[in-house]
């Protein structure tokens, strides 16, 4: 047998007493010294896209052929002759300052000292936040196993002195294994070596991947799955939650508005109105748990307050929910109005603040469709729908000048919430971010009806049938006021939900490019 390697044989590296064919096998660094850590350096000058990479990391890890730690983008520019294919071979980015961490509300990720960014399995309940908040769409979630997963350099390989199985695999030695001094990283070298394009900016998150890109390159170039628009999950559990939850914000505002009127002899609220502004967090809060992967670990998602939004969410709302419970005994029990105005207070305070973690959840740079203070607005004005809601109970309760004045309430908030809601849809017609020129097609192109309709019911239950019903109660017809009014809440619930739904529906992730016929793989 002739051990000599071919030259193919030696461009891709051999081993002539086995006949492995291998890459880059054993890796050659020293010690890492303070202030270094490991991370990937990608030649984009030698890759050829055979997607060696991506077979061998799932070959490694046992992972599924749907999921990817590492993918391989195709990117095109210039014009004929003076054409370029150009590809970048990505997995996690092992950032100094990783948004998957920072938001994870479990503490499921953890940075060891080597600088690789580990995700902790039995930790995850598959709320697949981070999934949301990596700009660069690294985490990506196992539906067998309930929970996300990612790249971890082979943390176990570099333990043992040998290279990750990606950069093993290529056979161009377009992957790399490097140390890196952080401090110097950040101070120049990542505005230069950091970026590549259509790769969200490093800075967001201080990437520390290396690129190399040819000296040549056109000024442009597009993705090759640029024709790629596929809608993102519907997230139904979450769709419900945060309207509810919202809701009952509203009508807990309400209740405590007319706590105070009370003193001055207006209708006083009682112990059955403040039970029906629990009852939609009451029924939202449990049905986010089937958002995640793993529900029966829901409690856990309030590990991280000190920077987690969701687990700050989480913990408020949860909060919100109980003291509004205890309102419902105060009111039962009839205890002193001043005491019960002071607890009152301190719930609304807590309701308030829980929106608002809600809204900051989505204030991730990852997703810019969400990363605009239209998101708050619409989170808090979306309280108008418990207005509504209190409006509708005072009506049955026989309480008509009580019911009229929130009625008028609350279509002035839901003309607000509307102006709001077109405001930030304008903002989409306007903007020249390919994100959100994307998601203005998605509302075109994909969700059309649900657009539309969103908007009837949104006319139809806020202001039309408040207004007829307005009018039934100056002529005293009481009960086709309350029939009128009951359709009203029913289309306001809806519009809200179409609203909701086309927010997750139509955000457009900053995402790698993928490839043309396959498109990033995730979304």
């Amino acid at each position: 047998m002739n051990d000599t390697p071919t030259p193919l044989e030696s461009f891709i590296g051999y081993k002539a007493d086995t006949g492995m064919q291998c890459g880059n096998y054993s890796i050659d660094i020293p010690p890492l010294k303070e202030g270094e850590q490991y991370r990937f350096h990608f030649d984009a000058t030698k890759c050829v896209g055979c997607r060696c990479c991506e077979v061998a990391c799932n070959e490694q890890n046992n992972n599924p052929a749907d999921i990817k730690w590492r993918r391989v983008g195709e990117m095109e520019g210039g014009s004929f002759p003076d054409t370029l294919l150009l590809f970048n071979s990505m997995s996690c980015n092992h950032c100094v300052d990783p948004a998957c961490l920072i938001g994870c509300p479990t503490n499921s990720y953890i940075k060891f000292d080597n600088g690789i960014v580990f995700h902790d399995d039995p930790s995850c309940i598959g709320c697949q936040y981070c999934t949301w908040n990596c700009p660069y769409g690294v985490p990506t979630y196992h539906e067998e196993r309930h929970i996300v997963t990612k790249c971890h350099m082979c943390h176990e390989r570099l333990a043992a002195d040998q290279s990750p199985a990606c950069v093993q695999a290529c056979p161009s030695g377009a992957i790399e294994i490097e140390a890196v001094n952080i401090t110097q990283w950040l101070a120049k070298d990542i505005d230069e070596n950091g970026n590549m394009p259509h790769l969200a900016d490093a800075r967001l998150t201080n990437s520390t991947t290396r690129f190399t890109l040819p000296d040549d390159m056109p000024l442009e170039m597009l993705k090759a799955d640029e024709h790629h628009l596929k809608p993102a999950h519907g997230e139904l559990p979450l769709v419900f939650m945060t309207v509810l939850t919202q809701m009952s914000l509203g009508a807990f505002g309400a209740l405590f508005i007319g706590d105070i009127l009370s003193l001055f002899g207006f209708f006083k609220p009682n112990w059955m109105l403040a039970l029906l502004a629990l009852i939609p967090a009451a029924l939202g809060l449990p049905l986010s748990a089937l958002h995640l992967g793993r529900p029966l670990k829901a409690l856990s998602a309030m590990k991280n307050l000190k920077t987690s939004w969701l687990s700050r969410e989480a913990a408020a709302l949860g909060a919100f929910a109980g003291l509004m419970s205890a309102n419902v005994a105060l009111y039962f029990f009839d205890i002193a109005t001043t005491l019960r105005l002071v607890f009152e207070l301190l719930t609304l305070i807590v309701g308030i603040y829980g929106i608002h973690a809600q809204a900051m959840i989505y204030r991730i740079p990852a997703r810019p469709s969400w990363d605009r203070f239209s998101t708050n607005q619409k989170f808090f004005t979306t309280a108008y729908s418990g207005l509504f809601l209190l409006a509708l109970a005072l009506m049955v309760l026989g309480s008509a000048d009580s019911a009229t004045v929130l009625l008028s309430s609350a279509m002035i908030v839901a003309v607000i919430h509307g102006f709001f809601t077109l405001g930030a849809y304008n903002e989409l017609k306007s903007s020249t971010s390919p994100q959100l020129e994307k998601t203005l097609r998605l509302h075109r192109e994909h969700f059309n009806t649900v657009h539309t309709v969103r908007w009837i019911t949104l006319g139809l239950g806020a202001l039309a049938l408040p207004l007829l019903a307005t009018l039934f109660i100056a002529s005293g017809l009481t009960t086709g006021a309350i029939i009128t009014l009951s359709f009203g809440f029913i289309f306001v619930v809806a519009s809200e939900l179409f609203d909701r739904f086309l927010f997750y529906t139509t955000t457009v992730p900053l995402q790698m490019a993928g490839g043309f016929f396959v498109g990033a793989q995730r979304h």
